[in-house]
């Protein structure tokens, strides 16, 4: 599952690039509005950053084991129900993220058949759902890369 995580490592550096472009168009609205050169429909574009790289750095935060975790609990507990605990957490998050894209998926299209629009520059709604369903679907795939892991013992006999 290596190549998987090395896609998911892209997947969240696209993310971060987001990120930056929506730190960056900001600053820039905020100097040109300085100057009178306001960007025009900077919400819209910082948005459609904000949600891209919001959702292709999760899957990142499952492969990497990013995502908070109590560890003064953890650290007490046996290896063994320490993994049970992970297995159930990681079991419970993909059923949430495959329903929140079978739904996600469906209210897309009913927006791209409506034909909906941001409200500044006009951009196609589905250009906003377009990295949230991908993340969605890059998160399950994370999670199953945690779950083969677990499953999996490590060379020194424990699971990673």
């Amino acid at each position: 599952m290596r190549w998987l995580d090395r896609a998911i490592e892209a997947l969240a550096m696209l993310g971060v690039a987001a990120y930056a472009a929506a730190a960056l168009v900001t600053v820039a609205d905020i100097l040109g509005r300085r100057l009178g050169l306001p960007i025009d429909g900077v919400v819209d574009i910082v948005q459609l950053c904000v949600m891209t790289g919001a959702w292709f750095v999760i899957p990142w935060a499952f492969v990497a084991g990013a995502h908070v975790s109590v560890d003064f609990v953890q650290t007490r507990l046996s290896e063994t129900l320490g993994r049970l605990i992970r297995l159930l957490a990681a079991a419970m998050a993909g059923v949430l993220l495959a329903l929140m894209l079978r739904y996600g998926h469906d209210a897309a299209s009913l927006q791209r058949m409506l034909g909906d629009r941001s409200q500044q520059l006009g951009i196609p709604i589905g250009w906003y759902w377009a990295p949230q369903l991908l993340g969605q679907g890059a998160a399950i795939l994370a999670l199953v890369s945690v779950l083969v892991r677990l499953f999996r013992p490590s060379p020194a006999g424990r699971a990673r």
